[in-house]
């Protein structure tokens, strides 16, 4: 698709609510429209030469054309660092801020090529869609954990709000229920439907499968949105990031939706719907995607902290410079991570090969307390002058108040206050507004909850055997001394040196 063709592509029947009224057209309502357009950027560029040989590669699904990198299966090393190079394009399209890109779902949708069989009798979906998605570079989104409603109880005992399936037609599932938070998902063409963190022991809480935004029976019931705030509020001066980069999150209800039988992966195999997240190859590659996303983001931040300590004179004092460098290490960090996940791939099925995932946890680690720690600096560091600041860009077009705003408003080494209060109110944007402040949520649980993310990384390693592998390592050291010495031949233990220190 074309930028043009996907916005066109949004103009159908999805029901959309935000404010108590149900959105007529996603592409013009003024909490989507920047947001669309945004997304239409990523789709152009896929069309522009500046991007094509960084962005896209011929399809391998069958047919031909070409299609954005990461929607292909990675068979190499050099595969994967040219995805991440794609990725990491496309990220600089947004600076970062978006998330849920199309790309990110290709996490999911460049696996189904190389593990169809892994979903049984449901394997040629997994083809089809495979070849479909390439061809279009579709937009899927997800839901695919339970509302936090009473989730100190299994699935099957709060069935009035996890999505289960109510009843089994020729056509297909009929499936209610709701997820949260289905980030994104007004802007998407599909969403991708599973149940994460809690065991599922009954068959109809058993599901994988995807459903059309515009499907009867979908609602998706929207937050605030920083868009349409934005507008209320200012102009693209004032919020420069919220006003057209909000992927708005949503509360999904299913009522009685029917998912056709080609539009499911997995139904009623509680073995497998278990084993999703560890065969299905998608966390390995949606931790990679997110670690260069995020690398691009902090990238962003990192430049507009540098200008912002320059505006307010204080660059040259050394423990700005010090937090500056940590926040320089943070970027390098997450590069190097991304880095180390396509150059060490691991070996997968039929050929192909995933990003390793020991760098893709430790990403999901540290990107929670490193987000936090970035915007705490700039807090730190910037301090007030990120409220030193006029209401609006209109406090610049009056007479009365211009003046005063040119002298006392002014940056350090000659900057205009228009340019320091414009750098000001998109680091504001950035980090202090409810967009800002939104994405260090976001940040923090994108990739799971604090205490889960540390377990997972635990749990793999034991089931892979590196920990017995350390354990060993640790042994190995402890098996070369004993009470009486070492009890390895090329090392002395100096007895005689005993008999001196014990002299009276």
């Amino acid at each position: 698709m074309t930028g043009e063709e996907y916005v066109e592509s949004l103009r159908d029947a999805r029901e959309v609510y935000v404010y108590g009224e149900r959105v007529k057209d996603v592409t013009t309502h003024p909490a989507f429209h920047n947001p669309v357009r945004m997304t239409a950027r990523l789709y152009d560029a896929l069309h522009d030469d500046r991007y094509r040989d960084v962005l896209t590669c011929p399809v391998d699904g069958g047919g031909d054309g070409y299609t954005h990198r990461f929607f292909t299966t990675p068979r190499s090393a050099e595969d994967l660092v040219a995805a991440q190079g794609a990725i990491a394009a496309w990220a600089r399209l947004s600076y970062g801020w978006m998330g849920r890109s199309p790309d990110y779902k290709a996490s999911f949708l460049g696996t189904l090529g190389a593990n169809a069989d892994f979903y049984g009798p449901y394997a040629d979906n997994a083809r089809r869609w495979y070849r479909e998605s390439q061809e279009k570079v579709l937009f899927w989104n997800h839901a695919i954990v339970h509302p936090p409603v009473d989730r100190d109880r299994p699935p099957d005992e709060v069935a009035d709000v996890f999505v289960h399936v109510e009843a089994e037609t020729d056509a297909g599932l009929v499936v209610s229920g709701a997820k949260v938070v289905a980030t994104g998902s007004a802007l998407a063409h599909y969403n991708f439907i599973a149940h994460y963190g809690l065991p599922i022991r009954k068959r109809e809480f058993a599901l994988v499968a995807t459903v059309p935004m515009d499907a009867p029976g979908v609602k998706l019931i929207c937050r605030p949105s920083y868009t349409a705030t934005a507008a209320v509020a200012g102009s693209p001066f004032d919020y420069p990031l919220s006003s057209r980069l909000d992927e708005n999150d949503t509360i999904l209800v299913m009522d009685k939706v029917l998912i056709p039988w080609e539009n499911v992966f997995i139904y009623g195999d509680l073995g497998k719907v278990q084993m999703f997240t560890a065969r299905s190859g998608f966390p390995e590659r949606f931790t990679f995607h997110g670690c260069i996303r995020l690398a691009v983001k902090l990238e962003f931040l990192a430049g507009l902290l540098s200008k912002a300590l320059q505006v307010t004179g204080v660059r040259d004092f050394r423990g700005v410079q010090s937090r500056l460098g940590e926040v320089l290490a943070w970027r390098n960090l997450f590069w190097g991570l991304s880095d180390a996940a396509a150059r060490n791939p691991v070996p997968w099925k039929d050929g192909a090969v995933l990003p390793n995932g020991d760098y893709g946890m430790a990403y999901r680690w540290f990107m929670q307390v490193g987000y936090p720690r970035l915007r705490e600096i700039i807090l730190q560091d910037v301090a007030s002058g990120l409220i030193y600041v006029p209401s609006s860009a209109e406090d610049f077009r009056n007479p009365q108040t211009r003046p005063y705003l040119d002298k006392y408003v002014r940056g350090s080494g000659g900057v205009t206050a228009v340019e320091r209060v414009k750098l000001m109110k998109l680091l504001w944007d950035a980090i202090g507004s409810e967009f800002g402040s939104r994405h260090e949520l976001y940040e923090r649980n994108y990739s799971g909850n604090h205490e889960n993310t540390r377990v997972e990384l635990y749990a793999s390693q034991l089931a892979s055997g590196q920990l017995a592998g350390y354990e060993r390592f640790a042994e190995q050291c402890m098996s070369e001394y004993d009470l009486d010495g070492w009890t390895v031949p090329d090392l002395e233990s100096f007895p005689d040196l005993k008999n001196l220190i014990n002299r009276p």
